[in-house]
């Protein structure tokens, strides 16, 4: 199974407000009051006026990103930061083996990153991802870690993150699947079987 990342995350108001008038911004609602904007080709082009650059070589400490920060594209995250902090963030894993990058922006400048990772050996709290949603605000909760907490495992790649954003979606409404499948499992395995006998397996 593989997995896909390429998204700017911040506060929900913050990225709204930011986003707001944009062809290509589609925002994802995701817990805590924060959103993931999916950083598409379009998108950057709306925001920077010139097509983005990808790095042709593999992703590495030096060179974290396959996404080129240009100069443009840092001065539009610098200055959304203005109103808060701002996470740029990309993860790729493919049959269990990737890598993930974060940076994040506050009060006009670079303020943390990047930070990159391909062989997570250390605590899931110092991976790129998770270190990077600390320094925006997020919270720790039930979850696994914050990754898991925001519902940035909801969705598989950017055309997930785009259908859930039009659809107007949200982190809660898959808990709310998940939740009604389990009563209704629960539900199914307390019923009786034809005939008045409801089999219990093997003793």
């Amino acid at each position: 199974m593989s997995y896909q990342l390429s998204a700017i995350i911040a506060d929900v108001g913050l990225l709204h407000e930011e986003t707001r008038g944009l062809d290509h911004a589609v925002l994802g609602n995701l817990r805590q009051d924060f959103a993931l904007l999916p950083v598409t080709s379009q998108l950057v082009e709306e925001l920077t006026g010139a097509p983005p650059d990808y790095a042709v070589e593999e992703p590495a400490p030096e060179r974290p990103f396959t996404l080129v920060l240009s100069t443009a594209l840092t001065g539009v995250l610098a200055d959304w930061s203005r109103r808060g902090p701002v996470a740029y963030v990309e993860a790729e894993f493919t049959g269990g083996v990737g890598h993930q990058a974060a940076a994040v922006w506050l009060g006009g400048q670079r303020s943390w990153g990047p930070r990159f990772d391909s062989v997570f050996d250390g605590p899931r709290g110092q991976w790129p991802i998770n270190a990077a949603l600390v320094e925006v605000g997020v919270e720790p909760g039930p979850w696994v870690d914050l990754f898991a907490e925001l519902g940035l495992h909801l969705e598989r790649n950017t055309a997930g993150w785009l259908a859930h954003g039009r659809r107007g979606l949200g982190a809660d409404y898959w808990d709310e699947l998940v939740e009604e499948w389990e009563r209704r499992e629960a539900e199914a395995s307390q019923r009786p079987e034809p005939g008045g006998f409801r089999f219990s397996g093997p003793r």
